[in-house]
C-alpha cells in the first residue's frame, strides 16, 4: 500500500492551535484566524519577567485627596470638581485633605505659603 500524507488534505477540518475552535484550513493553515495568528505569536514572544517584580496595585483616583475652589462662591471641595451651590467646575487648588481642626479643606500649598510668612 502506497504512503499517503493524510495531513495535506484540504477537505478535513482542524482544531485551531489558538482558540481551540474547528475549521477548514487553507493550505497549511494553523490558525482560524489572523486574529488567533497574532494571539499565539504574542503568546510565544512574551517579555519574560523576573520572578517576583509583578505589577504594582493600582493606585487610588488622585481626585480623591484633591482640593477644588469654587471661582464664584470660593468654597472648597475635597474630591468634588464641580459646585452644586454655583452650579460651576471648580479650579483645582492641589493635593489635600481635611484639616483636623476645623474639618475643612486644606491644599498642600495653602500650609506651605502659611509655614513661609
Amino acid at each position: 500500500m502506497p504512503s499517503r500524507n493524510d495531513h495535506r488534505n484540504d477537505s478535513r477540518t482542524v482544531v485551531c492551535a489558538a482558540c481551540g475552535q474547528t475549521f477548514t484550513p487553507t493550505g497549511r493553515a494553523r490558525w482560524c484566524s489572523d486574529a488567533c495568528r497574532q494571539a499565539a505569536w504574542r503568546r510565544r514572544h512574551r517579555a519574560p519577567t523576573a520572578p517576583g517584580a509583578e505589577l504594582p496595585p493600582p493606585t487610588s483616583p488622585a481626585r480623591d485627596t484633591t482640593v477644588y475652589e469654587c471661582p464664584n462662591c470660593d468654597a472648597r471641595h475635597l474630591g468634588q470638581q464641580y459646585c452644586d451651590d454655583c452650579h460651576t467646575f471648580c479650579r483645582r487648588l492641589g493635593r489635600g485633605g481635611l484639616c483636623p481642626h476645623c474639618d475643612q479643606p486644606v491644599a498642600v500649598p495653602d500650609l506651605a505659603t502659611s509655614q513661609l510668612t
